[in-house]
């Protein structure tokens, strides 16, 4: 397994980790009351979804889609990169701006950030990918 899928395939598994063990937080007898894990949903949703699934997937997929040709096998590798740095960052500022919203801060610049780091990730994914996608 190439060295960028095992990145991104171990880092979908802590946030796996990290979704779940908010995901019990937010069960807590307390939680209704924390202002905190009251507004934890969008994140949990997102350490899920993107942290989990999609970056899994990316993963996956740059590991088995069909070789590009026998002198460029299978991506480019610093777009590869871009997307998995971008894609975790966004996650991390998700993680600081929900929880500053929730406590009356000013989190939009956080969050906006968060939100086109992941748009960039995944549009680098795409122009990873999409000349391996083809008729055999």
């Amino acid at each position: 397994m190439p060295t960028l899928t095992r990145w991104l395939v171990k880092a979908a598994l802590l946030w796996l980790i990290a979704g779940l063990l908010l995901g019990v937080a937010m069960q807590l007898p307390a939680a209704p009351r924390d202002p905190l894990l009251r507004a934890a949903w969008p994140t949990y949703l997102h350490f899920l979804t993107v942290g989990w699934l999609l970056q899994l997937i990316i993963g996956i997929a740059l590991w088995l889609f069909p070789r590009r040709s026998a002198a460029r096998p299978r991506w480019c590798e610093w777009l590869g990169w871009t997307t998995f740095v971008l894609l975790n960052l966004g996650l991390v500022l998700r993680a600081v701006g929900e929880p500053g919203r929730a406590l009356g801060h000013d989190a939009e610049l956080p969050l906006l950030i968060s939100a086109a780091a992941q748009l960039v990730a995944v549009g680098a994914f795409v122009l990873n990918v999409w000349p391996r996608v083809r008729e055999r």
